[in-house]
């Protein structure tokens, strides 16, 4: 089933700001086992692979704060398999970094990106799935990116609107609008016709780099003429003296939103991005009596209802009287807030910041 042109490169870079204090700078959620299986989000995320894309095509985009996490995860991989990101410049300038590597290694690759923080509930259907994608490619000069489709108005997500199906599963995108607000999400979601952004994509690196020259020039300028260097000794070196100069900007603003060759695959394989303590309660394999989701520690819940309590380390909780909340207590930090209150931790954790320093983050 491998194919050698066949890539896979996965974002590990991420901070995870919304699951502080359980995800910390030194330590993000993808790096976490939010589900007690014994494996990381990121280690799951390679999991996956197996067997449709070669173990030597892995390719990790993260940063040097993470590279000893990675390798401690993850022993298998090469070192030339993980590229260290000098500086964070969102996913734009980090997939074009990916395809010029690629390239340069096999020109004829076919790549795969995907996030390291994602859960995927029904594997076999994510698998199915990723080939036939992969299989799309070989007919096709695509843009190509997953569409799930949605089961509530949800406003921290962004969404593809579906134009004219083509080939079984697939159609072409219409338009893309990212995360609106809870009355248009709802419209969306009434249409029938609106799919969430997974944020996973595939393309061949000549695809991506073509549309990377005429739709992000600027990121195309600064790293194309690198040439020379990339698959080298001398690529890291490069990278760090130009890749500071990209600008800082999505995948989805970049390219997304302005090629006219970008096609989606709808599917249905159980994904939820896990950016938020809600998602991570919507998705918890287990809720108790009263509807309380409970990560490690001893709980004692009196009274209480649908709550998420984490906590690190051998240690009680007490809870009487509390529902619908978040109890994150790691480390020297505790959180405690509405779970409808979730979208602002950025806005908490960027005050602590502004308080205290990096000292809790």
């Amino acid at each position: 089933m491998n194919d050698n042109n066949r890539y896979c490169v996965i974002m590990c870079g991420g901070v995870g700001s919304r699951f502080w204090p359980y995800s910390r700078a030194s330590r993000p959620k993808q790096f976490l086992d939010f589900f007690g299986t014994g494996r990381s989000l990121l280690q799951m995320s390679v999991d996956r692979m197996a067997g449709i894309v070669p173990d030597e095509n892995i390719i990790l985009m993260t940063n040097e704060q993470y590279a000893d996490i990675i390798r401690e995860q993850l022993p298998q991989l090469k070192p030339e398999q993980i590229l260290l990101e000098p500086a964070r410049r969102n996913t734009a300038p980090c997939i074009a970094w990916a395809a010029h590597h690629i390239a340069a290694l096999n020109p004829e690759a076919r790549i795969m990106v995907a996030p390291s923080d994602h859960l995927i509930l029904k594997t076999d259907e994510y698998r199915e799935s990723v080939l036939k994608a992969f299989e799309f490619l070989d007919r096709h000069d695509a843009i190509l990116t997953l569409g799930i489709r949605p089961n509530h108005p949800e406003t921290g997500y962004g969404y593809i609107q579906v134009g004219e199906a083509m080939d079984g599963d697939f159609s072409r995108v219409k338009t893309f609008t990212e995360k609106p607000n809870e009355e248009l999400a709802r419209v969306f979601l009434n249409s029938g016709e609106f799919f969430w952004n997974s944020g996973m994509f595939f393309w061949s690196a000549r695809t991506i780099l073509t549309a990377m020259a005429a739709y992000a020039p600027d990121i195309e300028a600064a790293l194309a003429r690198g040439e020379e260097y990339y698959g080298t000794a001398q690529e890291q070196e490069f990278i760090n003296a130009n890749y500071a100069s990209c600008p800082n900007i999505s995948i989805d603003f970049a390219v997304m939103e302005k090629a006219p060759n970008v096609y989606v695959e709808c599917v249905d394989f159980g994904w939820s991005d896990l950016g938020t303590w809600g998602s991570l309660y919507d998705n918890a394999p287990s809720h108790d009596d009263n509807g309380n989701v409970t990560q490690h520690g001893q709980n004692m819940l009196y009274n209480s209802h649908n709550n998420i309590i984490a906590v690190s380390g051998d240690k009680v909780v007490v809870l009487s009287g509390l529902n619908d909340y978040i109890v994150a207590d790691v480390e020297d930090a505790l959180l405690i807030v509405p779970k409808d209150e979730e979208q602002r931790i950025r806005l908490y954790v960027n005050e602590v910041r502004t308080r205290f320093g990096e000292k809790y983050l």
